[in-house]
Order: structure tokens, then sequence, then C-alpha cells
């Protein structure tokens, strides 16, 4: 193991250390996760953003039945990974995520045919 990979860990185990000793640790480690989902979450909605940017004439020539379709299978997709934590809780929860999972992931993909079939 070299110099640096052996730094790296000795720093990840202080951290860790830290988190688990000191009073308070676990507030602050859950603070730091929520930063860093909340930054995932802004990343993700600036590339999405800009995917929308860059195909909005691809999307508009889908028609409005397929752009509908398109629009409501993201929003289920949302909702559903919103409420994942809650539907998580009790098996028919999951079932019901992962239907509405599928669903969308399937309206999605017929999209994707129609733009395939008869896109730009």
């Amino acid at each position: 193991m070299n110099t640096t990979t052996a730094r790296n860990v000795a720093i990840v185990m202080a951290i860790a250390a830290a988190v688990y000793f000191i009073p308070g640790g676990g507030t602050s480690a859950a603070f730091v996760a929520v930063l860093l989902s909340l930054a995932i979450n802004v990343l993700l909605v600036l590339i999405l953003g800009r995917l929308y940017r860059e195909n909005r004439v691809a999307i508009f020539s889908l028609g409005d039945r397929y752009r509908g379709l398109l629009y409501g299978a993201v929003g289920v997709a949302v909702l559903a990974m919103a409420a994942r934590s809650r539907l998580f809780d009790t098996g028919a929860g999951t079932l019901l995520w992962l239907a509405l999972i599928g669903a969308a992931s399937y309206a999605v993909y017929m999209v994707y045919r129609q733009h395939r079939e008869y896109g730009i």
C-alpha cells in the first residue's frame, strides 16, 4: 500500500472515529449527508434541464400524446422516488413502488420507440 492510500484510509478512519465518539457527531454526519444529497439532486436537475434544452425540438416533435406520456412518466418516477422510504416500509408498498417505476420505465420505452420510428 502506498503512502497516499494509507493517508486517505487514516483520514476516513479519523472522521469515522470523530462521528462515533464526539457527542453530536451523528447529527453532524446526518447534516453532511443531507448536504451531499442536496448537491446531488441539484446537479441532477441541472443536467436534466440542459438535456431538455438540447433536445427540445425532438421532444416537441413527438406529438401531444407521446410528449404527455413522457412528462407523466417522469412525474410518476419523481413521485415514486420521493416516497421510496415510506413505500419500502411494507411489502405492498414495495410492490407498488416497483409497479410505478416499471410503468414509468415502460412509458419512457414507448416514447423512445416512437421517437426512433418516426422521430427526427
